[in-house]
């Protein structure tokens, strides 16, 4: 227990009375009398803030070599090896799970050709705000990403290229295509994105019209369903596996044993959700140096298309640029871009059956979750809390608009 909102900068030596139980944060009347009945009028703030500060790093510590022990037990990895949860699951993975001589290594054009296609899960408001009498009912997709890296076949092995529209010489296709989109005139909710760069910075709309896409094959099939038309005109194609099932099972299988509150229910999810964004991840980071103003004229004529950031500090110059080398096809990699576009793909796929149904009046929608009226009608082989990729009933609420713009805030 400590009065945590008792604090400040002038009086760091206060010795005296226990402060009022209103600088206390989530204490009942008892406890605070109980621990005030142990000091005389000599409770001491520095002293105090002291013992705090070790126990805090006492309970820190023991917590992580608790991890470390579960995650040994489980995975036979040493947490201290790795600086992120990612990188842990990708370890996890990579040691226990992944096929060999399955997934590729991708950096370089192709990297670059699917990554301009990747984008995340779409977050939409369609109706602020419900009428008074009309009850908003919230579904939750349950672990959306694991269940599509389970039950969904992953584009693996060297990609081929190949030009012109490869769906009139096979129309399953599988890869990664950059064609032409027309969306339909009269589509209600648009289910392809795009990015656009604003002022504000680049954004992801979903939008009508006709424009230029590098997109995942499954995805522009699901869309062909729903009224687009698309020109394929240049792309990829992979062969296709199933390489995450056994990791997603043995990690949903550990969490289904233990209660929400246990920490073996959140290791295990937090380790589901955190592999797929590793495979996405853009490693070409950016350097920073601190050079002397007299050098950096040089520089700057060597970095100029590079400079992302210039900040100055007495005599020198704090710079942020990326590098010029040239990437090469044959660097080494723990990435590959196509695994994680076509997870998210997978899931936009999964959500868009939601976004242009008769029987669903939606107001809302984000990467895992819909906001439907009471009255929509929700396929019930959809709903189950226990199963893995099936609805939830998460909450039931009078007005949307309160839900809504606390989400979209967030």
């Amino acid at each position: 227990m400590f009065p945590i909102f008792f604090v400040n900068e002038n009086n760091l030596d206060y010795i005296g009375e226990v402060p009022d139980i209103k600088y206390f944060k989530n204490i009942n009347i008892e406890n605070y009398k109980n621990y005030k009945s142990k000091f005389n009028n000599n409770w001491n703030l520095r002293k105090e803030a002291v013992d705090y500060c070790n126990l805090d790093c006492i309970s820190l510590y023991q917590v992580l070599l608790k991890f470390n022990d579960l995650i040994f037990k489980y995975f036979g990895k040493n947490i201290h090896h790795y600086h992120t949860l990612p990188s842990l699951a990708m370890a996890i993975y990579r040691s226990n799970f992944m096929p060999e001589n399955l997934i590729a290594q991708l950096s370089g054009k192709v990297a670059d050709d699917i990554r301009s296609g990747y984008t995340g899960g779409a977050v939409d408001m369609y109706i602020p705000e419900s009428k008074s009498d009309i009850k908003v009912k919230c579904l939750d997709v349950n672990s959306l990403y694991p269940s599509q890296m389970e039950e969904r076949l992953m584009p693996v092995g060297f990609p081929t290229y190949f030009e012109g529209d490869i769906f009139n010489i096979d129309k399953d296709a599988f890869g990664f295509f950059y064609c032409k989109i027309i969306a339909p005139d009269n589509i209600l909710h648009p289910i392809l994105q795009t990015h656009v760069k604003t002022n504000h910075g680049t954004r992801t709309i979903s939008p009508v019209g006709t424009w230029n896409e590098m997109m995942f094959s499954e995805e522009l099939k699901n869309a062909i369903k729903y009224g687009y038309q698309i020109e394929v005109l240049w792309g990829y194609t992979f062969k296709s596996a199933y390489v995450f099932k056994e990791y997603v099972d043995f990690l949903y299988n550990l969490r289904c044993q233990y209660p929400s509150s246990h920490p073996l229910n959140f290791i295990a999810k937090i380790l589901l959700n955190s592999l797929y964004g590793r495979f996405g991840m853009d490693d070409n980071f950016s350097n920073i140096n601190i050079i002397p103003k007299e050098y950096f004229p040089d520089f700057e004529n060597k970095y100029l298309n590079n400079i992302i950031k210039k900040t100055e500090i007495d005599d020198f110059f704090l710079v942020e640029y990326q590098s010029i080398e040239i990437e090469s096809e044959n660097s080494i990699h723990n990435t590959n871009i196509a695994i994680a576009a076509a997870i998210t793909a997978y899931s936009r796929i999964y959500m868009s059956q939601f976004k242009n149904n008769p029987d669903i009046i939606l107001y809302y929608t984000d990467t895992d979750s819909i906001y439907i009226d009471e009255n929509s009608k929700v396929d019930p082989n959809l709903i189950d809390p226990k199963i893995l990729g099936k609805l939830k009933l998460e909450n039931v609420c009078n007005k949307a608009i309160k839900i809504v713009f606390y989400l979209i805030g967030r």
